[in-house]
Parts: structure tokens; sequence; C-alpha cells
């Protein structure tokens, strides 16, 4: 299993899409713009590319920089090649990566392409899906892996006829993710938790610390909350806006 970082108690200040609340994510002028206000890691999304039948083409499309499908319709998206060649430049050199994968299935190119790029070291690769962790853990050992949790296409809390199940379901997340994460963790599964702010509690903090874990959370738009957060000792904090770190 990857070590963990000697500065892992040090918030660490990650721009989710690179800064999708300054330029449109996912693209070089939001890696620019997470440069430019002082990120230690930029959060990118990969997703393969459509095939004739419509549906995603793991094994041959184009991996595009796009967080889903209607995303990469509404633009012409970097490839992942393309994006990596960028953040590869000697002018990210102080910078580390979380590559976010969608759905399983392309493991092993994105793999290759870090390698590539010289980027195996200063990247952690993310999913909800346990099996593409897995596989990456056997194609390159030196990869951090974060599990990304909860899987869900939408905030449920959102919505008046979702919103009293889904404070439930929280309720019920918040208890056995402790020990889920924990036992993960220790059984090299992932080295990393990338968990969405309401599951985030000090019982949490303390087991994913306890394994000798990073935890980051997503995705925080709000100073008040990166404050609460990072004074219960999370690793890092994925936030559209950068800038909110200064405030």
């Amino acid at each position: 299993m990857p070590a963990l970082r000697p500065d892992a108690v040090t918030l660490r200040r990650v721009g989710h899409k690179g800064a999708d609340l300054i330029e449109p994510g996912n693209t070089r002028e939001s890696f620019d713009a997470a440069l430019a206000h002082g990120v230690d890691m930029i959060e990118f999304d990969v997703l393969p590319a459509l095939g004739s039948d419509g549906r995603p083409d793991a094994a041959h499309g184009e991996l595009l920089l796009a967080h889903d499908y209607g995303d990469a319709h509404a633009r012409t998206p970097l490839t992942l090649a393309e994006g990596l060649a960028h953040l590869a430049s000697p002018t990210f050199a102080s910078l580390e990566f979380d590559v976010d994968l969608k759905i399983p299935g392309y493991e092993e190119r994105v793999v290759t392409a870090l390698r590539e790029h010289g980027l195996v070291e200063r990247s952690l690769v993310s999913s909800t899906y346990p099996q593409s962790l897995a596989r990456i853990r056997r194609l390159e050992p030196a990869l951090r892996l974060g599990w990304s949790v909860p899987r869900a296409r939408r905030d449920y809390t959102q919505s008046k006829l979702y919103v009293a199940p889904a404070l439930a379901a929280i309720l019920v997340a918040q208890r056995i993710l402790p020990g889920r994460a924990a036992e993960a963790l220790r059984a090299g599964r992932c080295d990393a938790l990338m968990v969405h702010w309401r599951l985030v509690t000090q019982r949490l903090v303390e087991a994913v610390r306890g394994a000798r874990g990073e935890l980051y959370v997503w995705t925080v738009d709000e100073a008040p909350r990166i404050r609460a957060l990072e004074a219960l000792g999370v690793t890092g904090i994925i936030t559209n806006d950068p800038r909110l770190f200064a405030v």
C-alpha cells in the first residue's frame, strides 16, 4: 500500500474539476485558475466516449475529461491525453491530482496514460466502484486509491419528495461508514476515503486516522463549512471555488 504523505495532517486544498466556479470545469482554464488560487491538488473526471450504439465504450472510446455525458455533449471536452499533457507541464510540478473514474471498464487505459505522462507518483485515482479500485491496485500498486461515497446521481435532500428518506439514509450511513472505512483501509482496498460532507462525523475522522488513511470531503462551497471540517481534522477539502480557502 502506498505510504501516507508526510504532511497528511496539513489540510489539502483540492480544486473540484480545477476551479469550476471560476472557469468551466475539466478545462485547461479551470486547471490554471485552481493553480492560481493556491490549491495543492486538482480533481478531474474521466469518462469514456459513447460508442456507435449510444453506450459507453470503455474499451475503445476516447477518454474524455467530463463529469457526465450531458457535460461532454455541451462542449468539446479535452481528451485525457490533452489534459494530462497540460497538467504534466512544469507549471503544475508542485501539484497532485485526483483522477476520478465515473464508471468501471477503462482502468488499465487510465493507468497507462498516467505512466506515459510521469504522473503515477503524484496521482490518486478515485471511484465509487470497489472493483475499479481493486483492478487499479493490481495494475499499479504505486497509485494511491480513493473510495468515493456515496454513489448517487443527485442530492436527494433537495427534493421535497425524497428529503425525509434521504436524511434517514444519511443517519444510517453516518453510523456504519466509520467501520466500513476502517476495514477497507486496513485491508488495503483503498488509501483514502472521498466522502460527501453530509456523511462526515468525528467518528469517521477518527476511524480513518486510526487506520492510517486519508479523508477528503466533497464538494464544499461555503467558507464556514470548510473551516468546520478543517477543525474536525479531515485530510483535504474539495471545492468548486478555491478562493474560499483564503476566506
